[in-house]
């Protein structure tokens, strides 16, 4: 046996780290705080899955990590630089490698533009044919327009344009949201390739956990600008430590023939200008109980290198089932 094979498992250097990251915004009505506290981090190589439903502030939060809006607070480097709000002037050098798709293909490249000055900004003409042709489009492309290619294959473009600076991170808004699933299958897995192959890392935010579980490393779970849960993407999957992440999971459909239509999650999620006191999912919580209206849970350490924001699981511990901890229906559960 050699040394090397004795060595443990190392994990991805993060290249992508954000702290605390709180964002404000400011209207007539008032301030909304669109994130609330957020941490995550990304490796070369790594895929991580942001997920929450509609309005969990993901999309502001995917904004806020490549500075298209700035941060009220908490802090978010890049290769150890600091990543501060776009302004009029070009972005840093070394910055240049954090990259961002967009949901909207139809919206996110120039019509105007052939695909190959599009990609081309990035890089050389020739490199720009070799890029489509990585992700699963001829080299012909180059010549033709936007309006030629298919919501999926427009995804690739913008896919192509994004690696053209050769990004150590690209963050993913929603890249698959707009295809059919045909599509979305294709895309998932030319994703997953591009991360083993090129080195690249991924956050990937989504509402469909079923893509991030195909995909994703590990998964952060948002709910209301606040993460409830970290975990590897099949130690969620398996065994979810928070109500939240739970429901998510339910509420998957699943083909496997037994006829069981997946739960849906009770309530909306609430206006961020006035979140919930406590526990911020308390109010569509099945295992609520008295402590989770008074007292907000901090993102604890389970084992495992595991995380969830929830009062019944206990730091330093691996977490148990959910429902073996909420017990008979009682009198004390909130409602």
């Amino acid at each position: 046996m050699t040394a090397a094979s004795t060595e443990p498992e190392r994990k991805p250097v993060s290249a992508l780290v954000l702290r605390d990251v709180v964002v404000d915004y400011h209207g007539r009505g008032g301030t909304v705080r669109a994130v609330a506290g957020a941490s995550l981090s990304v490796g070369r190589g790594e895929i991580v899955g942001l997920v929450g439903e509609s309005g969990c502030g993901k999309s502001t939060l995917a904004r806020a990590a490549v500075g298209l809006v700035g941060a009220t607070s908490g802090t978010i480097t890049f290769d150890g630089r600091e990543v501060t709000r776009l302004r009029r002037r070009a972005r840093p050098a070394d910055l240049v490698r954090l990259q961002l798709v967009f949901q909207n293909p139809y919206s996110s490249l120039n019509p105007r533009r052939t695909v190959g000055a599009q990609v081309a900004d990035g890089a050389p003409r020739a490199r720009a044919e070799e890029l489509l042709e990585l992700v699963g489009l001829p080299r012909s492309a180059v010549t033709r327009y936007p309006h030629e290619f298919s919501g999926g294959q427009r995804q690739r473009i913008a896919i192509a344009r994004s690696l053209a600076p050769n990004p150590s991170v690209i963050v993913l808004d929603e890249p698959l949201a707009s295809l059919d699933a045909s599509a979305q299958a294709q895309l998932a897995n030319l994703l997953k390739r591009l991360a083993r192959e090129v080195g690249v890392g991924l956050l990937l935010i989504s509402h469909d956990l079923a893509i991030v579980r195909h995909v994703a490393d590990s998964v952060s779970v948002m709910y209301l600008g606040r993460m409830v849960e970290t975990a590897s993407t099949l130690e969620l999957w398996h065994l979810p430590a928070h109500p939240y992440s739970e429901a998510l999971i339910a509420a998957v459909p699943r083909a496997d023939g037994a006829g069981v239509l997946p739960e849906s999650l009770p309530g909306e999620v609430p206006n961020p200008a006035s979140p919930p006191s406590g526990c911020r999912f308390h109010p569509r919580c099945p295992y609520a109980f008295d402590r989770c209206p008074v007292d907000e849970p901090p993102l604890l350490d389970l084992a495992n290198g595991r995380a969830a924001a929830c009062w019944l699981q206990s730091p330093g511990r691996p977490p148990r089932p959910l429902p073996n901890l909420s017990g008979p229906k009682t009198s004390n559960r909130v409602m």
